[in-house]
């Protein structure tokens, strides 16, 4: 229950960036300074929050990267290019609730990439499999989200529905694939915090060209961009992404448990809304928009249901056989 609430309070800091995305794309900045900006202010915060730390934690950090820097340079552009670009990208033709509800397919994402990892069950290496009872409750969960799109559909046009979710279908894949590969590359030997940083430090190339496509194409980011973005990068790039990555390294060995975290992710849609209401004035959602927003938190419970009597049943099995 304790990684459920983490993995909560994650989704209410990453709710800033579809509101904040949005929020620069409606005043013409353009996607690739949103995405780009984001990990360069990341860089400092967690620099200097590794230095705070201690514990030898750069040291540990570069002799880790250089063990396998192929595979830091490799999972940290699936994780968070393919990821974060595709989801800046989408928020240039679709509203906030549009890119932050298709991004809920993660959930789905997640538990159907569980045969990509093995797991050792008394000396034997053995390929994980779909837990089908989280895949089910994630299942309502995902109808919940389609109730929230099916009004909002009606109302942009094919092209901003497609370019709207497409990516973000990519992003939800990708997300959980980089955070796990990564997760089983460094077996807990760096904290969330050091691989949150490895991972930006790894994928900084890519921002830096990017950077550099957009100087040469769209000039200089507009200094509202500037401090969104910073605010994105404080909120969602470090608060959030260092939130999440400490509930999944706590379950990391368990599927069902990984997936009950992951899922609290769907969340972000309640306060994407609010935040939208609030900050952009939009309209509030319809009635058939609430009822799915409604199913989300059934489904949501649902799941955190089910993992305390997964525990219960374990800790009674452990208990019984001494």
């Amino acid at each position: 229950m304790k990684e459920i609430f983490i993995g909560i309070l994650a989704s209410l800091f990453f709710a800033v960036t579809f509101i904040l995305n949005r929020s620069m794309e409606l005043e013409g900045g353009s996607w690739l300074w949103s995405s780009s900006l984001r990990y360069f202010f990341m860089v400092p915060f967690l620099i200097a929050i590794v230095a705070i730390r201690g514990k030898n934690g750069f040291r540990i950090l570069s002799n880790e990267m250089k063990e396998s820097p192929v595979a830091w340079v490799g999972w940290s552009f699936i994780g968070f290019v393919l990821f974060y670009a595709p989801l800046t990208f989408a928020a240039a033709y679709g509203p906030g609730w549009l890119v932050s509800g298709t991004w809920q397919f993660t959930i789905v994402a997640g538990l159907l990439l569980a045969p990509l990892f093995l797991s050792t069950i008394d000396g034997k290496k053995v390929r994980a499999k779909i837990p089908l009872i989280s895949l089910s409750i994630s299942g309502i969960i995902l109808i919940g989200i389609f109730m929230i799109q099916i009004p909002q559909a009606q109302t942009v046009s094919t092209q901003s529905l497609l370019l709207g979710t497409i990516p973000v279908i990519i992003a939800a894949f990708a997300y959980p694939l980089g955070n796990r590969k990564m997760m089983a590359l460094c077996g807990g030997r760096v904290d969330p915090f050091q691989r949150v940083l490895g991972m930006t430090i790894a994928s900084l190339p890519i921002w830096v060209l990017l950077a550099v496509y957009a100087f040469f194409t769209v000039g200089l980011p507009s200094a509202s961009q500037l401090y969104q973005s910073l605010l994105v990068a404080v909120s969602s790039g470090v608060i959030a992404t260092v939130l999440f990555f400490i509930a999944t390294d706590r379950v990391r060995h368990d599927q069902g448990k990984l997936a009950a975290v992951e899922a609290t992710q769907s969340i972000q849609v309640l306060f994407v809304v609010m935040g939208e209401m609030m900050l952009l004035n939009a309209p509030l959602p319809k009635p058939l928009a609430l009822a799915g927003l409604a199913v989300i938190i059934i489904g949501l419970l649902i799941h955190s249901y089910h993992t305390v009597l997964v525990n219960r049943k374990r800790l009674q099995l452990k208990n019984e056989n001494g």
